[in-house]
């Protein structure tokens, strides 16, 4: 999954790494789906331990259709990251087009109750090989 290079962004401390892949086995280009999936890297930089309660992305395709999706956590968990450790999962996102772009944000909280969102990076979702067109 790592064939594309890492998207970062770093927010109050907690650094946000994501690797795209497309997933040709998955995807059904003549039936107008094309699916990717990504790993998420989040690293706690910070002296005490946070939490992520729940995610924001907001979708794109390259038609310009936009998706928002809102949740707890990320894959059935909300993971508390300890000082120095961090936590790593992997998803998915079909799409409509061939190419798009994803971003968002994590709502987390520190040891102290202070609630901060960290930014995931905005990243593409291109098929390798593929000319990008964007409407």
């Amino acid at each position: 999954m790592h064939d594309t290079p890492a998207y970062e962004a770093e927010t109050d401390g907690v650094l946000v790494r994501v690797r795209p892949s497309y997933l040709a086995g998955q995807s059904d280009p003549e039936a107008g789906r094309w699916v990717w999936a990504y790993q998420v890297e989040i690293v706690n930089l910070t002296s005490e331990a946070i939490q992520l309660i729940a995610r924001r992305w907001v979708i794109t395709d390259a038609q310009g259709r936009v998706e928002e999706v809102r949740g707890e956590g990320v894959v059935g968990e909300q993971p508390v990251i300890k000082p120095g450790a961090s936590y790593t999962y992997a998803s998915g996102c079909p799409l409509g087009a061939p190419s798009g772009s994803m971003v968002g944000g994590y709502a987390m909280t520190d040891a102290s109750g202070r609630a901060f969102e960290a930014a995931i990076p905005a990243f593409s979702l291109d098929v390798p090989g593929e000319r990008r067109v964007l409407n």
